[in-house]
């Protein structure tokens, strides 16, 4: 929207592939949306750069927008899950969305990756060049992965398809960062406010920080997105890596310790000065030493502004939704910053803490029976009814849930966490804290 200001050339068309609900609220309202800044002051936009509205009943007309040659960019949200990738990151040809969508090149696709490649393969035949792909989901090395899941199914399906894929097209990694909480009914009452009494079927909502960083790999991306704040670099990974270890490497740590000193929200968990503090230590003293230059990025100013959007009262971010699939999350967000510190012979304590405070948190609900979210789960509550921090420490580390692997031969570091998790779990605070500067 911002780009049509000084450049008319371009809009959106949407195309959803599974339910309608969004498409029929934008066509209703001439694919017109309010978005909603939810910050200390809140601002609301009404946007205007989407054209057409496709659901997964007019496949026809998808099939004749990928194919049109006015189409430069296509952009995918679909999930994680969506890209029907095996664990190891390449196309799992054995999804019953791949199966379905390879079994004949005119069935309707049921996978993004099949859609992609039916629009690449019409222009192809039409001798028209292919658009640009950008993944836009929370996948690292999204370009480099989704371009092999693109050339694994034209490959499955014809040899000359993938050949031309797999030397013409441009698909590129990104990273979108921007905390956007789902629709609600406060959302829905303060746009009516700020629109004189005008409901809005399609409204959205987000904190005001955003930021998108597309991989610049020299060839033409065709819109100007870096004239309207996108950060184009050749190093999508640095920035990745700086995300995942100080952002959400953070918000972890502000779950399992919020948690344990009785918060809800990451807002309110801010609020409490000491752990804030604590927070803010980590990032400076273990994790931005840790991390490679990012070129481009100022680390600290990073820091800075990550912990402003913590503290965001117009965002209400649950702990305990944060503090979900710990065993898939803690080994990249808080596991390769021990590593990285204990390869240059430093002991981390603030990350430390933080993984002692994951074990306190097992333990106290293991002792209480309550549940949690995480796919390890019957595992970890088993190890956690022993109780004791040390033992607890020693088993996760031996089996790598939630540790990198290799860690279970740093006995300094396992000792170090063990000591960490017993006082979070006895409410030691304060030594917690002393002991993670020490």
């Amino acid at each position: 929207d911002a780009l049509l200001d000084h450049d008319p050339r371009w809009g959106i068309a949407a195309v959803s592939m599974r339910s309608r609900v969004t498409v029929d609220a934008l066509a209703a309202q001439d694919g017109l949306y309010t978005l909603a800044i939810r910050d200390a002051a809140p601002s609301f936009r009404v946007i205007g750069a989407h054209r057409r509205f496709l659901g997964p009943s007019e496949a026809a007309e998808t099939r004749a927008l990928l194919a049109d040659p006015a189409v430069m960019l296509v952009t995918t949200t679909v999930t994680e899950k969506g890209y029907c990738l095996a664990p190891d990151g390449t196309l799992d040809l054995a999804h019953p969305d791949v199966v379905h969508d390879l079994t004949d090149p005119a069935v309707t696709p049921a996978s993004v990756v099949g859609w992609i490649v039916a629009g690449l393969a019409a222009r192809r035949a039409a001798g028209v060049a292919p658009f640009v792909v950008l993944p836009c989901d929370n996948l690292a090395s999204n370009g480099a992965k989704i371009r092999a899941a693109l050339v694994a199914f034209a490959r499955a399906r014809d040899e000359t398809l993938a050949d031309w894929i797999e030397a013409t097209v441009d698909v590129r990694s990104t990273m979108v960062d921007s905390i956007t909480p789902a629709a609600d009914e406060a959302l829905g009452r303060d746009v009516a406010a700020a629109l004189g009494g005008l409901a809005d079927g399609a409204a959205v909502q987000r904190e005001a920080f955003a930021q998108w960083v597309i991989e610049d790999n020299g060839r033409p991306l065709g819109p100007d997105l870096a004239s309207v704040g996108a950060t184009l670099t050749p190093d999508v990974a640095g920035y990745e890596r700086a995300k995942l270890r100080i952002l959400n490497g953070a918000h972890s740590t502000l779950a399992y310790a919020g948690l344990l000193r009785g918060h809800a929200s990451v807002a309110e968990a801010m609020r409490d000065e000491a752990l804030a503090g604590f927070v803010d230590a980590m990032i400076a003293r273990d994790i931005i030493p840790a991390l490679p230059p990012v070129p481009g990025l100022d680390l600290d100013a990073y820091r800075a502004a990550v912990l402003d959007r913590f503290r965001n009262p117009g965002i209400v971010h649950r702990l305990d939704q944060i503090a979900q699939d710990g065993s898939q999350k803690l080994p990249y967000r808080l596991g390769d910053t021990l590593a990285a510190n204990r390869a240059a012979g430093r002991m981390p304590g603030h990350v430390v803490a933080a993984l002692g405070c994951w074990i306190a948190f097992l333990i106290a609900r293991a002792v209480t029976d309550t549940a949690i979210v995480d796919p390890k789960s019957e595992r970890l509550l088993g190890i956690a009814r022993g109780g004791d921090p040390a033992a607890v420490t020693r088993a996760l580390a031996d089996e790598a849930i939630g540790f990198l692997p290799g860690l279970a031969s740093d006995e300094a570091a396992v000792a170090a966490i063990g000591d960490a998790a017993a006082l979070a779990r006895d409410g030691e605070w304060d030594r917690l804290f002393a002991a993670a500067c020490s």
